[in-house]
């Protein structure tokens, strides 16, 4: 009679332990290495940019510029420029899933439509601030014409010889 193999818990234990340190190991790979089912290498280019937490980022990336174009863009690239250029490739890459046809761009010049709005709002609030200012000035009290007015040379000018102020005549 044929018996079933039979585990011990000090073999499950280390099979356990073995385990673990199998997933510990693949856990380190980065994204696009788990993506493609390889072994990361140490001074794998990728790793620093895409870590195994966000697989999305690749998987976006990917499939707009390919892995070998990122990794072509980023061997070319001085590493202290690489982190932005591979978040600017991960914002475009999702612009273009959300718009097909214009992606990034339709976002661009939404604002750039949206800031022309704003200056011709500022321009007519400022030309509508400079009308009130001159109806303003316009609309200072001036002495009455019972007020006699002092001259400079201390005369009293009583406003008879204004040639405009037609009541008199």
């Amino acid at each position: 009679m044929f018996r079933k193999p039979y585990l011990s818990l000090d073999c499950f234990k280390i099979f356990m332990n073995r385990f673990h340190k199998l997933d510990k190991m693949t856990s380190t790979r980065c994204a696009v290495c788990k993506y493609f089912r390889r072994r990361c290498p140490p001074d794998c280019i990728f790793a620093p940019y895409f870590p195994s937490n966000d697989p999305q980022k690749f998987t976006c990336v990917h499939r707009f510029y390919g892995a070998s174009n990122i990794g072509k863009m980023l061997e070319e690239m001085p590493v202290h420029l690489r982190a932005d250029a591979v978040d600017s490739l991960y914002y475009e890459a999702k612009c273009r899933i959300q718009d097909p046809v214009y992606g990034c761009v339709g976002i661009i010049s939404s604002l750039h439509q949206q800031i022309q709005i704003a200056q011709s709002q500022l321009a007519k609030a400022q030309a509508e601030l400079s009308f009130l200012d001159a109806n303003l000035a316009a609309a200072e009290p001036t002495p009455s014409h019972s007020e006699p007015l002092v001259q400079p040379n201390g005369a009293v000018d009583h406003g008879l010889d204004d040639p405009l102020n037609t009541w008199f005549y």
